[in-house]
């Protein structure tokens, strides 16, 4: 049954319904909403130059790229490094370095901002970061992993650099490596796969140390 609620007086002041009144309002929340999440043009995101992003303060993580196969993957890498503004991203073993198309397609430039070293061999990379004081982590299911939900303040201090090795896209990271390494971190999974790509495995886990290292969440 529809009620009606006095008005103004008028055709438009007079009296609604109740479903009118919140049809009204309905449709003048929407129209606020809009307006507050109104899409940002490329000239309002204050992106930095590659000059700019050379100078400015990085997040203290290099992530080393352990035998990647495709050029896809390590462009994604160099994005998402980017976006983070990561320390470096070392190339290592038969991962493809730039300047190259295929991994200019979906790096999209951020192998030009990214700084970045090649190894010939992983073992090489794990080792000049050991001796740079830089605390090395596995990204692999292995015993006694540290879950990514558990990397947290207490583990991670600011004053320290961090290294992510991301392994081969069938293989995983080589055990030789994880051997090397100082810790091993894991993505928590919960479907029948247990296997993520390796540029989105290295998006979850760059976010996490930017989400503690540089927001202090």
């Amino acid at each position: 049954m529809k009620v009606s609620v006095p008005g103004n007086g008028g055709s438009e002041g007079g009296c609604k319904t109740i479903e009118g009144r919140v049809e009204l309002e309905k449709n003048s929340f929407i129209k606020d909403t809009i307006v507050k999440m109104r899409k940002l043009k490329t000239i309002e995101m204050n992106r930095l130059s590659v000059e700019e992003f050379k100078e400015a303060k990085k997040l203290p993580l290099i992530v080393v790229l352990d035998d990647i196969r495709s050029l896809y993957n390590v462009g994604s890498v160099f994005r998402c490094g980017d976006a983070f503004r990561i320390q470096a991203v070392y190339l290592c073993g038969i991962t493809a370095c730039p300047p190259n198309a295929e991994i200019h397609k979906t790096a999209l430039g951020g192998e030009d901002s990214v700084d970045w070293k090649y190894f010939e061999k992983t073992e090489d990379a794990i080792d000049e970061l050991h001796k740079n004081g830089v605390f090395v982590y596995s990204i692999e299911q292995v015993e006694g992993s540290t879950k990514l939900q558990n990397l947290s303040n207490s583990s991670l201090q600011k004053d320290k650099t961090y290294a992510i090795v991301m392994g081969n896209e069938v293989k995983g990271v080589k055990q030789s490596v994880i051997d090397m390494s100082d810790g091993c971190l894991e993505i928590p999974q919960f479907g029948t796969k247990h296997s993520l790509n390796v540029s989105t495995t290295a998006g979850i886990v760059i976010w996490e140390f930017a989400k503690t290292l540089i927001l202090g969440r």
